[in-house]
């Protein structure tokens, strides 16, 4: 497994999240007060997509049935959601945005 580069910093600005499709996954890169955090995109309640959610601090919210998830763990913060999302390793390489899957 090694790095790969998704998109650039400015996709993504400060408090906001963006999808990529890396190797057939959906992954989400939180950018929170310009640290990334990058996680799988479906929600573990019921698939809703979570860059569509609110990104409040280090939660986000899925927009069908506000679940809540830290993006730092991956760990539900709110039900309904019983699992945690996936996680995966972010960097930041100047302005490229990398991921590792």
């Amino acid at each position: 497994m090694g790095f790969v580069k998704v998109g650039t910093v400015d996709q993504a600005p400060p408090g906001t999240a963006k999808v990529y499709e890396v190797e057939g996954k959906s992954i989400a890169v939180c950018n929170v007060g310009g640290k990334f955090y990058a996680i799988d995109d479906a929600c573990t309640h019921d698939g809703g997509s979570l860059d569509q959610g609110e990104l409040d601090g280090f939660e986000i919210e899925c927009p069908r049935h506000a679940a809540r998830f830290d993006v730092r763990s991956g760990e539900v913060t709110a039900p309904p959601a019983d699992d945690p999302v996936t996680t995966f390793n972010v960097r930041v390489q100047g302005n490229d945005i990398e991921l590792e899957v």
